[in-house]
């Protein structure tokens, strides 16, 4: 595990809060804002306000209000706590799995262009229907199939109904979603017949942004990949052909305690800014080597 690794630990002083408590505080503070609105003020216009500016809204998104493709995955449902806790939940063992791999900036990357690109979608499919949309539930989206593409065979298990233990692997929960979702967008979303409040088209999108991320970045960077222990890639992964040209040499200059220990800290930042996958081979030959060199008196 990274975490056994002596440069890992926390006795470095290096640890700062994870990309994925912001993510989890802003959408709890959003929540938070909201029932303050919507429940402390007598006066229901200052909760209307609230929702009319933040939430995501066909007739106010004609009028300039663009941010809301973003603010309303901050809000929730203040009627419906269950709303609020499955996106947290999901996006917590979503995230405490991903984080490592993409690395804070990918990580927020993805959460921002699934929430993006699920409102876009929900908007174009009720561009004349109107309504409001909430939720953090296409980052959700977005973050499972990003998931089920580098982990489509590991089991996990889910907590159905929060009590129910359920094991299923990544790749039959992703389709399970999309089937789910297609059918509720063609038969109920878009005939305007509703469907319990469930933004289908939202899910959708957000499942889109996760797959073109997979597709388009992650997979093409993939056969650089050396996953950590706990982290199964796929298959054709480990197929990657082997690339006839010299192997780069990585020139540092180790003559020095303190220059590799420069050395080390600058790979640090970069696996924590781009994800541990973003080393090339000779930095994380460094990093195993480094303990060795570094304990010598």
């Amino acid at each position: 595990m990274l975490s056994d690794r002596f440069y890992m630990r926390d006795d470095q002083g290096r640890q700062s809060t994870s990309a994925l408590a912001w993510v989890i505080c802003a959408i709890v503070a959003g929540f938070v804002l909201e029932n303050i609105a919507l429940r402390w003020f007598s006066n229901p216009m200052v909760g209307s306000s609230f929702l009319n500016a933040l939430a995501l809204n066909p007739e106010t998104f004609r009028h300039g209000f663009v941010w809301t493709l973003l603010s309303y995955g901050l809000l929730h449902d203040p009627d419906q706590f269950f709303h609020i806790l499955g996106n947290l939940l999901a996006l917590y063992f979503l995230g405490r799995e991903l984080l490592p791999l993409l690395g804070s900036r990918r990580f927020v990357g993805i959460c921002v262009g699934s929430t993006i690109l699920g409102g876009l979608a929900w908007l174009g499919c009720n561009w004349t229907h109107g309504g409001q949309l909430i939720g953090a539930s296409a980052a959700v989206c977005g973050l499972l199939v990003v998931f089920a593409c580098i982990n489509p065979d590991r089991p996990i298990t889910l907590l159905l109904f929060f009590f129910l233990p359920v094991t299923i692997k990544p790749k039959y929960l992703a389709l399970g979603l999309l089937a789910f979702d297609l059918f509720g967008l063609l038969f109920l979303e878009l005939p305007g017949t509703g469907s319990l409040h469930v933004a289908h088209s939202a899910h959708l999108g957000g499942m889109l942004a996760g797959w073109l991320y997979f597709r388009f970045i992650h997979q093409h960077e993939g056969k650089a990949i050396a996953a950590p222990v706990g982290i199964e890639l796929p298959q054709w992964f480990r197929k990657a052909k082997k690339s006839t040209a010299p192997a780069p040499v990585y020139q540092v200059n180790v003559a020095s305690r303190e220059t590799l220990r420069a050395e080390i800290d600058r790979i640090l930042d970069k696996i924590n800014s781009e994800g541990f996958g973003a080393l090339t081979s000779e930095e994380k030959r460094l990093l195993d080597n480094a303990k060795d060199q570094l304990s010598r008196r």
